[in-house]
């Protein structure tokens, strides 16, 4: 989901999207492999596990690519849609992987798993369940354990005597303290959808916990319930207060406007994915020294617990296309790019693996990962857990409601409409 490009450099990579879909598997001695990587310690992690593999495997060339987020999901759908895929892809499970898996587009790697049993069992079990779809496995993950939460400003606080709210009128409170200081609460660049999407998502479960959403994907029950229409509810409360920068609904995440905002003391808080530690220390060390983070608090009369989790564990995950020539190497880079160097190259870019034992060096991270340990609930983005065109108006509607142009009763019935062709 989430990475970062220069507005110049995402126009390019659309005109060279426009030219071709870049995959072109020229011989079975050519691996192409395709990421949401751009980052640069991330991007450089990669690059050097291709490296490596390119070295113990003579006459085995990589062609890797890194794009921006939103620009990947575009350009992997056209490769699929052409019949000209990568080789090595990476995807964020759930249902986007799930279309590919049901138009036979996807090697099963539950062979190459079972013949590597250390390399299949190093991985935390729950990583598995988001690539596993008939019980065969058609993902590895690729790095890090993302989880959304809320980093603040810990010198802001400290400034204006806050602590970090464990209840909603807490967090109401804060967000008056910060305003009548011309302060934005939180930061927030949501022309890509599913930022704000994570305030939807987590309002939801704090209000009926997990079961409500469970049960509409299941289909035994509906995106129309009372716990949809309340996280709309609660979500526009938090617009009409001013909890959020002004413009939010155009400013753009792919190109760091809302950590810009945060950067500056213009903004004192940011409802993320975890994989935001990394860009915190690329782009800013001085300003990820003051950052602290808190999960959100409870809502009046909610059913959720306060330790449940929206997030992924894995984030990204790599897979094979069917079309590949060469899928045996292509494993092979798959378990390079989750090597021992790998890993130690990842964490010390802020993000951690899924990888059993796996600690990271710094304070902040591992107390994220404590939070993911005793988490009753680990819910996948809606978006990437729905299919994908019930996923997109999961973001539009949310998007719509961020911009009080929907009502929480409209954007839940449009929901629902779809689910029922969608969820059969």
């Amino acid at each position: 989901m989430k990475q970062y490009l220069k507005p110049i450099a995402a126009a390019l990579v659309f005109a060279a999207l426009a030219a071709t879909t870049g995959a072109s598997f020229a011989d079975d001695k050519t691996i192409t492999q395709w990421d949401l990587k751009t980052i640069p310690a991330e991007q450089k992690a990669v690059d050097d596990a291709v490296a490596r593999f390119k070295a113990a495997n003579p006459g085995t060339d990589v062609q890797s690519v890194h794009t921006l987020n939103d620009a990947y999901k575009t350009k992997l759908k056209i490769a699929f849609g052409a019949g000209d895929p990568p080789c090595v892809f990476a995807t964020w499970g759930g249902g986007v992987l799930h279309e590919y898996v049901k138009a036979n587009q996807v090697l099963d790697l539950t062979p190459y798993l079972d013949a590597n049993p250390a390399f299949r069992d190093k991985f935390l079990k729950t990583s598995y369940q988001v690539v596993t779809f008939d019980n065969k496995v058609y993902g590895v993950a690729a790095d890090n354990t993302a989880i959304a939460t809320i980093f603040y400003n810990k010198a802001l606080f400290a400034k204006y005597n806050l602590q970090p709210p464990k209840t909603w009128d807490e967090l109401v409170n804060i967000i008056k303290v910060l305003k009548s200081h011309d302060i934005a609460p939180f930061s927030l660049a949501n022309k890509n959808k599913w930022t704000g999407s994570m305030y939807f998502m987590t309002l939801a479960d704090r209000i009926g916990g997990p079961q409500p959403f469970l049960d509409a994907v299941s289909r035994k029950g509906s995106f129309d319930s009372p716990t949809f229409v309340e996280a709309g509810k609660r979500l526009q409360e938090l617009v009409k207060m001013g909890a959020f920068a002004p413009g939010f609904n155009g400013l753009d995440y792919d190109t760091g406007a809302s950590r810009r905002l945060l950067y500056s003391d213009k903004a004192a808080m940011e409802l993320i994915g975890s994989w935001e530690i990394s860009a915190f220390k690329s782009e800013n060390p001085d300003f990820y020294k003051k950052v602290g983070a808190f999960m959100f608090p409870t809502v009046p009369g909610g059913k959720g617990d306060p330790k449940d989790i929206i997030g992924t564990v894995g984030d990204n995950f790599w897979s094979i296309s069917k079309s590949c020539k060469n899928p045996d190497g292509a494993f092979k880079l798959i378990m390079t790019l989750n090597d021992e160097q790998s890993m130690k190259d990842h964490v010390a870019t802020g993000r951690v693996p899924p990888v059993k034992g796996l600690r990271g060096d710094e304070p902040l991270v591992n107390t994220l990962l404590d939070e993911v340990a005793q988490a009753p609930s680990v819910q996948l983005w809606y978006d990437q857990m729905l299919p994908p065109a019930l996923g997109e108006l999961h973001k539009d509607t949310t998007q719509a409601l961020f911009g009080l142009s929907m009502t929480p009763e409209q954007a839940a019935q449009k929901m629902e409409a779809l689910a029922k062709t969608e969820l059969k």
